[in-house]
């Protein structure tokens, strides 16, 4: 029987080892192999259906790999625990919140759950963005794009070591990519490992420091990211 390691973990790798994941008798990932570090924030592109959000879920511990495995600084999630979770971040397509309580008392039960002193981190995260303003409104009233940069924060709230972002920049105006892309670069930069699932190029360019390229489950390129990335996308999902 494996030891469950009692305190909270840290890390400054995920290394996904040969992983594979099967829904029934769908394919979502084959044999994916990938290494992310503290400081990368990781491009993961693809077309709708490649298996991002798939391998988004597993790094996340709400997937299990069908084979294959997921180390976290060398220890899988089975050894660390529940406690890896309050290493991890997740912004995914269901955004978390509850629509009758405001943006504060939405973030006060998170930072609660994580036994922070909410008070402080609530009015950072609400400043970060930009909803001091309204943070005593009923988040139900808030435009797409409001909710998005709430969820953003609620997601940081615990200063995750490992950050995950399914499509993030959802329903955001120019200003609030502007503003959740030097969000990302910030937590980089602070020591996180930040991944990206995201379809779109020209949000990604720019931003991500590695780029993985992914159709139908396989994973066709990791590299560093670099000028000409549409270009490149095109050569690989193409040809693919």
């Amino acid at each position: 029987m494996s030891t469950v390691v009692a305190s909270i973990p840290d890390f400054d790798s995920v290394q996904v080892a040969d992983v594979s994941r099967h829904f029934g008798r769908r394919r979502a990932l084959a044999k994916i192999n990938l290494t992310a570090r503290a400081g990368d924030i990781v491009g993961l592109l693809g077309p709708n259906g490649a298996g991002k959000s798939t391998l988004i879920s597993v790094l996340a511990t709400l997937a299990r790999p069908t084979s294959g495995e997921v180390l976290y600084g060398g220890d899988t999630a089975d050894r660390l625990g529940v406690a890896l979770r309050r290493r991890l971040g997740l912004l995914g397509h269901e955004l978390f919140l509850y629509p009758e309580l405001t943006a504060r008392q939405n973030l006060t039960f998170f930072a609660d759950l994580y036994g922070l002193e909410s008070r402080a981190v609530v009015d950072i995260a609400l400043e970060r963005a930009g909803l001091a303003d309204r943070a005593d409104d009923d988040v139900g009233g808030f435009s797409r794009g409001m909710r998005q940069r709430l969820a953003l924060e609620r997601a940081l709230l615990h200063h995750p070591r490992l950050v995950l972002f399914d499509e993030p920049f959802t329903g955001l105006d120019d200003r609030a990519v502007g503003l959740a892309s030097s969000r990302l670069r910030r937590l980089a930069a602070e020591g996180s490992i930040v991944v990206l699932a995201t379809h779109d190029l020209d949000l990604a360019d720019g931003l991500v420091t590695r780029v993985a390229l992914i159709r139908d489950g396989r994973l066709l390129s990791d590299e560093p990211a670099s000028t000409g990335l549409r270009a490149r996308y095109r050569a690989l999902i193409g040809a693919a």
